[in-house]
């Protein structure tokens, strides 16, 4: 049976969702992870003008032993001339690939080890520029031939096709078909987060960008609706949302009110998504703790109601764990790094209670135990790490053909993975460019209905040992980020409420041991939180003093402090001269204000003559605690220059009278000589 349809015609919405959704698609010219393009050998294409041939096989990726094999193979003409009519093949290969290796080296360079025999074979129409059309195939029973549960090598082939000047365009295409009596049962869990900018909590401008109609926050949402996945959200994000109050964007309020409404399982992150594993080879003993929000509110956002018959309500500003909550979460659930022992997983009893139940990927255990595992007394929900990662990749495409693609590679895997477990469990990665189409059609392909989370951890547990090495060299920066904020903890005290720093540092470290964060970007991350901690630090300081001539035995002596900060601070300056000579206040209480320099003047009076004294300043909290480096003022004193030039002018002055006292008494001698 053949059939000719153009890609732009008016095909029903729903069958070519339907057919993207279910197929196996091989683009010939773009494979997933490198593979090499569709052939051509008589034909030189360029990436602006080509032909493409894709195959789409298979209903859910699957079919039962002894069904029918409806394919869709399209036609894609780019180049500015007509493709000819052809025709199309679609050849299978009898002998099942032999696991997870083989089906990867097949599709991405083709490597299969059967011989290929023709299903299918049927006309391919005139392909005009710029154009294409789909050529529908049915391979029945008899055509396959008795194919056992599988999965098998399938490749479409176009032939006798040319474009103007006899360019012939000899493509061909590669899939997989999957042949199973039964549909697989997977469950899918998908993590939702998001960085701001400035490290702490999303700014009220970036919640509206990710929650606009095309925001990714919004995108994730939509292709979630109507899904069983199992749901991991960061707190940080409602926090975010909430604690602005009215200044919330209404997008980002109604984002939260359609999380919090939805039916599927949802799992609680740490704040900030920071990585349980980390923390315990840190040698913590509880979870880094969410720090105080509420400190960071504006009471302005939060107004108190209007009174009512019953009395005055009281003020609506919300907690810090009313903050970051949602609606019937899951708490008991942790979903750290996979290098954890079996020391951590007690550590992880510890944090949560003996109930808590972790998330592992295959790889961290040993031997195949499908999705649910105990480890020494220890409840484990094990990801298949293989369809995993096909399925994450796959989560980042925007191409239809490529995500197609993708799901076809991940249909493979998954029935590999259905041989061990009736049940597969798949997490995606962390991710903040996950494609909502993507998403969408992965998840409508194999997230089946009805797996939920308490199903999952009441399922039968095999017995398994984890066969992971700690890592080192996370723990060992957390160590020293947490040493950092200690330094902040007593520099705070200058602050009349230290929160407002200490809350978005806590955050930071939080946001710096991140699940999501690969090696370089934990390395990077811990480089900035030591430079941002030392520059906080050095954020207070006396200003640099410059010479001072004090020509008087008492006078104010100017000090300048710097505050970088954006909060006024309480600081004391301590001034100590090096000699006895000159006196001085020894403390000096300042407010110096944000994000300015205050002058300081300080009262100093000499006690002897003249001489060179150095003063020095240091800073310090009103607790004591040193702040910045301390300075040195050079100060010359010239005390006595004030007696001396007193007695000069005295002297100047008693001369002066003496001279014109002799001037007048000869002025008059001279009168009286002149009238004599």
């Amino acid at each position: 049976m053949t059939a000719f349809s153009p890609r732009e015609g008016l095909r029903p919405r729903a069958r070519r969702l339907l057919s993207r959704l279910a197929a196996v698609l091989v683009v010939g010219s773009v494979l997933l992870g490198g593979a090499s393009p569709a052939s051509a050998a008589d034909a030189p294409k360029t990436e602006s003008a080509t032909v493409e041939l894709a195959v789409s096989t298979g209903t859910g990726a699957r079919i039962a032993p002894g069904g029918s094999l409806v394919s869709t193979i399209t036609i894609s003409n780019t180049t500015p001339d007509e493709l000819s009519a052809g025709s199309v093949a679609l050849e299978i290969d009898p002998t099942p690939l032999a696991g997870d290796a083989a089906l990867d080296a097949w599709l991405a360079d083709g490597t299969a080890t059967g011989v290929f025999r023709s299903v299918a074979t049927e006309p391919s129409p005139k392909v005009g520029p710029g154009d294409s059309v789909e050529v529908s195939a049915l391979a029945d029973s008899s055509d396959l031939g008795d194919l056992s549960a599988g999965v098998y090598a399938v490749k479409a082939l176009l032939s006798g096709v040319t474009t103007e000047g006899g360019v012939a365009w000899n493509l061909s295409a590669r899939s997989v078909l999957v042949v199973s009596p039964t549909a697989r049962t997977v469950g899918v869990v998908v993590p939702i987060t998001a960085t701001p900018a400035s490290g702490t909590l999303l700014s009220a401008d970036e919640l509206a960008d990710l929650t606009a109609p095309d925001g990714m926050l919004t995108g994730q949402l939509d292709a979630l609706t109507d899904t069983p996945a199992i749901i991991a959200v960061d707190p940080a994000i409602p926090a975010a949302i909430r604690v602005l109050g009215i200044r919330a964007p209404q997008s980002a309020v109604a984002w939260l009110t359609r999380l919090e409404r939805l039916p599927n399982d949802i799992v609680m992150l740490q704040f900030g998504d920071a990585d349980a594993t980390t923390q315990a080879h840190a040698g913590q003993k509880t979870l880094l703790a969410t720090p105080d929000l509420t400190p960071l509110l504006d009471a302005a956002d939060f107004p108190t109601p209007a009174p009512t018959p019953t009395g005055t309500p009281s003020p609506t500003a919300p907690s810090t764990s009313s903050l970051s909550a949602i609606n019937s979460a899951n708490t008991d659930v942790l979903w750290p790094r996979s290098d954890v022992t079996a020391s951590d997983l007690a550590t992880f009893g510890g944090y949560l209670g003996d109930a808590v139940t972790t998330i592992l990927p295959s790889t961290s255990l040993q031997g195949a135990v499908g999705s649910h595992a105990e480890v020494d007394g220890h409840s484990i929900l094990v990801t298949d790490a293989d369809v995993s990662s096909h399925l994450s990749q796959t989560a980042q495409l925007t191409d239809p053909t490529r995500i197609d693609l993708g799901i076809a590679g991940a249909a493979g895997h998954l029935y590999f993975a259905s041989q061990a477990s009736p049940t597969v469990l798949v997490g995606l990665n962390r991710s903040e460019t996950r494609s909502p189409v993507a998403l969408r059609e992965l998840l409508s392909a194999f997230a089946t209905p009805g797996v939920r989370l308490s199903s999952l951890k009441a399922s039968p547990a095999a017995s398994a040992a984890l066969v992971t090495t700690a890592d080192t060299v996370r723990p060992t920066a957390l160590t020293s980020m947490l040493a950092g904020e200690q330094r902040l903890v007593t520099f705070s005290s200058i602050l009349d409420t230290p929160a407002l720093m200490l809350a978005p540092e806590r955050i930071r470290i939080l946001r710096t041991i991140a699940v999501g964060l690969s090696d370089k970007q934990f390395a990077t991350a811990v480089s900035d939180r030591a430079a941002h901690v030392q520059k906080l630090l050095n954020s207070v300081s006396i200003q640099r003093p410059k010479p001072v001539q004090l020509i008087t035995s008492a006078a104010p002596l100017p000090v300048w402090v710097r505050n970088e900060l954006p909060w006024d601070v309480h600081v004391v300056l301590n001034s100590e001269p090096s000699q006895p000579r000159l006196d001085i206040q020894p403390l000096t209480t300042v407010e110096a204000l944000a994000d300015g320099t205050t002058r300081v003047d300080v009262p100093i009076s000499a006690r002897v003559a003249s001489g060179e004294v150095k003063v020095h300043f240091r800073l310090t909290s009103a607790t004591g605690v040193p702040i910045s480096q301390p300075a040195v003022a050079e100060v010359t004193l010239r005390a006595d220059w004030e007696g001396i030039g007193l007695g000069i002018l005295g002297g100047v002055i008693a001369l002066l009278f003496v001279l014109g006292l002799i001037r007048t008494v000869r002025r008059r001698r001279r009168k009286a000589d002149a009238a004599g």
